[in-house]
């Protein structure tokens, strides 16, 4: 049987019918006088030469072939409907340009792969990322957000935490082989540690209620994270790595952890816009992704 454009409205209406449990709530839902919800009704039973609807002063229900229709026009109707949503989606995408920076390893590691689920998501979003352990000045660059350490106090910048990375303190095989393990944070000082030169050199240890402070020193330096890693890993020294970085190494066994009693302080990521972004959509889209992509990460977190 051929449906015309006009039967397909009646079923419709039909559908609300049932949804709206009367013929005047449903009129009111669809913006139409009850007499045309009427009409469609009738019509619709004349059409298809079956009554789908025991009707009285007080209730209207389904007859057995009226159930059976219902379940169609109901899905006809959740169709139409969602393609009218997905219409306005495509109208309200999010589209436009965001440029982004942050350091090249924490970027590699962590804010890239995020970016590759962000973009799967939001295709018509434009980024340019820029990864640098340089501190970019955002305002001249014209950067819409950068990924930092710290919500530094740039004027006029703002800032949200992202993400809280965990740390752990570190060393080859190789190396304890030749120099021992640390038992204990007065061990620490004896030992030769790779220097990251962005962090302080006094090293922070609890345990408990306990803190300790250990001034750490080493014949290599460097202010790239990843470079600190590979030196580490290399025996060259100690290092406080994050996890993120350390895992993966920890779990191929070319790094070793050493004291896992105590806790080491942590990362704290921010992101830093300037002002003038602040109610961009695609920003705002972005800031909430990055939290809830890192929040769901367990390479973030100690294993």
């Amino acid at each position: 049987m051929d449906i015309s454009f006009e039967q397909l409205k009646s079923m419709v209406v039909f559908a609300q019918v049932i949804e709206q449990g009367s013929l005047s709530a449903a009129a009111k839902h669809l913006g139409l006088s009850r007499a045309v919800v009427s009409y469609h009704l009738k019509k619709l039973e004349a059409q298809l030469e079956v009554k789908l609807l025991n009707r009285s002063t007080r209730a209207i229900n389904l007859t057995e072939a009226g159930q059976a229709y219902y379940e169609r026009c109901r899905i006809i109707a959740e169709q139409a409907s969602a393609a009218n949503q997905q219409i306005e989606n495509f109208k309200n995408e999010p589209i436009g340009l965001l440029k982004i920076t942050c350091p090249v390893n924490v970027g590699l590691q962590t804010v890239v792969p995020a970016l590759n689920e962000f973009k799967k998501i939001y295709p018509k979003i434009a980024l340019d990322v820029m990864l640098t352990d340089e501190v970019v000045n955002i305002m001249k660059e014209g950067i819409d957000l950068a990924i930092r350490g710290a919500p530094l106090p740039d004027s006029g910048l703002q800032a949200t935490k992202l993400a809280t990375l965990q740390t752990c303190l570190c060393g080859a095989p190789e190396y304890f082989l030749q120099f021992g393990r640390p038992t204990k944070p007065a061990d620490l000082s004896d030992h030769q540690w790779v220097i990251y030169k962005l962090t302080s050199g006094v090293l922070t240890l609890t345990k408990g209620s306990r803190s300790f402070s250990v001034t750490t020193k080493g014949s290599i330096s460097t202010n790239n994270a990843a470079a600190r890693t590979a030196f580490v890993e290399a025996g060259h020294g100690l290092g406080r790595i994050p996890i993120y970085d350390a895992w993966p190494k920890i779990k191929a066994g070319t790094l070793e952890t050493v004291l896992d009693d105590y806790t080491f302080s942590d990362i704290n990521v921010f992101g830093v816009f300037p002002p003038g972004t602040a109610n961009s959509k695609k920003l705002r889209l972005l800031l909430n992704f990055l939290k809830e992509y890192f929040t769901s990460q367990s390479i973030i977190k100690k294993q």
